[in-house]
């Protein structure tokens, strides 16, 4: 399976569960989609702070 977990940190590097077994991740303008195998689907105003693909996790920056 090449599923990950999004999460959001915040400033003090805090990380929160955004939304588990995405599959898609879509960057538009100053947010992102995260769509996932189960079909949900989440927008986030935030950026790619950084992806660990073997680990299965990304880790998204709040734009504020």
């Amino acid at each position: 399976m090449c599923e990950a977990n999004v999460y959001l940190v915040d400033k003090d590097g805090k990380e929160t569960l955004v939304l588990d077994s995405v599959d898609k991740v879509i960057p538009d303008k100053d947010e992102i989609v995260l769509e996932n195998i189960y079909n949900e689907r989440k927008t986030v105003r935030a950026r790619i702070k950084e992806m660990e693909l073997v680990e299965h996790r990304i880790i998204l920056e709040s734009i504020d």
